[in-house]
């Protein structure tokens, strides 16, 4: 039976029903239309909207329905979403009474509830897996909180830090993905069932009751809106976007440290791959590809965007695309995220030649500077230019930065300032130790380890939120 036949008395032909439906990426949605439908079904029952024994029965095949799994259902084009296939379902169980279920409601208020109430589940698993992750990096920088780290501006040497204080770095990154789905859930978490076609309905309905039924915060002001508004959609994607920033930034950076110039880490053998033609060699393939994926979100947001852009309110067809675009963001970033955790944790850090890097290329040479103020009253930018002239010179004379004493220092202040400074070899010497340089950032978000497990803790009683 057509389960729609009314005004029209011809069929689509196959390839319009075909191109026309959404059951496909409808799957996902199978709980969701079940819970949906024993909500509403519930409601009229509760309302005497229908009778008492037909309600009963769709609920019981309703139940039947969700023992059963979604194969259960038919899933052929010739039905344009899940919505009527389960309607059919409920139809070959129960017969006519079927009919019931769908009173007071219609598709364009039961997708948008559907969507919302998978997206819910959605959501709430990446939040959970983005703190797994989080305390995962937690974890590591507990272990790492004197393990010295070069930083990098421009990807060249700045300053020393920590391992432990980059790794926390990608931890607030994290944090802010996570408060951005949180903060993001509360739009999903509107209830627009009820909203019918576009104008709710002349039945009796009690949208407050399906709100708790369906365990939404609340419901939609607007039936217009219920049925048409997708920013939710858009919003959620961005969010997925912006985490696969994140994590696209992780596995740049492992993929640059593990090369052989910087040799910072090593990849994990189970992340990694070898030529076909090169056996020497160690690709991070993994990390590569987390790259390049992590840019598919960017995508899907643009696509949705257009998508939504300058439609008239309230429900048209162009809507129903939208959905596969979410759903694709959302799984690719997801396995993203599930491997550049696992990436991540099993990193091995050559923490000889991380030491060697802070040390090097004159990357203490601001905390020399730093001291002339200090200790000198000199004003930064005089300190600035005697130390940037210390660099020049040690750099074209082929010396490093070990071979930098009080006299070199005093030599230079001289030429620029006409007097030496006479800072002392204690002085100096400390001013350019890339571990003392890192002890001395105590201030609130700095790399010396007191203030990173100030971070730390700060970040475990996030964690504990709910």
């Amino acid at each position: 039976m057509d389960l729609r036949a009314g005004r029209f008395d011809g069929q689509m032909t196959d390839d319009a029903a075909v191109f026309s439906s959404s059951i496909e990426f409808d799957r996902r949605l199978f709980e969701s239309d079940i819970k949906c439908n024993r909500a509403h079904t519930t409601m009229l029952i509760e309302q005497e909207i229908i009778p008492e024994e037909s309600g009963r029965k769709i609920l019981k095949a309703l139940d039947e329905l969700e023992e059963e799994g979604l194969d259960a259902l038919d899933l052929n084009p010739s039905f344009e979403d899940i919505h009527m296939a389960l309607e059919d379902y409920i139809t070959k169980k129960i017969g006519k009474e079927a009919g019931f279920m769908h009173t007071g409601k219609s598709r364009n208020d039961q997708v948008c509830t559907d969507i919302r109430l998978t997206l819910k589940d959605e959501v709430e698993g990446t939040i959970n897996d983005v703190k797994a992750f989080i305390e995962c990096i937690v974890s590591m920088a507990k272990e790492n909180t004197d393990t010295l780290f070069i930083a990098y501006t421009h990807l060249q040497h700045a300053q020393p830090t920590t391992f432990a204080h980059h790794l926390m770095a990608y931890a607030n990154e994290l944090r802010r993905d996570c408060e951005r789905f949180m903060d993001t859930y509360k739009r999903i978490d509107i209830n627009p069932l009820g909203s019918a076609a576009l104008t709710t309905t002349g039945f009796p309905i009690d949208r407050q009751r399906t709100t708790e039924l369906l365990g939404f915060s609340k419901a939609m002001d607007n039936s217009i809106d219920g049925v048409s508004s997708r920013d939710f959609a858009a919003e959620t994607i961005f969010d997925y976007a912006m985490l696969s920033t994140t994590l696209g930034k992780i596995a740049e950076e492992i993929v640059i440290w593990s090369s052989y110039e910087f040799g910072m880490v090593e990849c994990s053998n189970q992340y990694s791959s070898t030529s076909s033609i090169m056996p020497q060699k160690k690709n991070p393939d993994i990390a590569e590809l987390a790259r390049g994926k992590s840019t598919i979100a960017y995508g899907e947001l643009m696509t949705v965007l257009a998508m939504i852009k300058s439609i008239p309110h309230s429900y048209n067809r162009d809507l129903q695309e939208v959905s596969p675009h979410v759903w694709n963001a959302i799984d690719n970033t997801n396995d993203i995220l599930a491997i550049v955790h696992g990436m991540l944790a099993s990193l091995t850090v050559n923490k000889e030649r991380t030491a060697e890097l802070a040390g090097a290329n004159f990357a203490t040479a601001t905390e020399l500077a730093d001291v002339m103020v200090r200790e000198k009253n000199l004003p930064f930018r005089t300190a600035h230019q005697i130390v940037g002239r210390i660099v020049s010179d040690a750099i074209s004379e082929g010396i490093g930065t070990s071979d930098i004493d009080n006299d070199y220092v005093d030599r230079v202040a001289v030429e620029i300032t006409g007097e030496k400074l006479g800072l002392g070899e204690d002085l100096v010497r400390q001013a350019l130790d890339p571990l003392l340089n890192v002890k001395s950032r105590t201030v609130k978000g700095g790399c010396a380890p007191s203030a990173v497990m100030e971070s730390i803790e700060i970040m475990e009683r996030f964690l504990k939120e709910k």
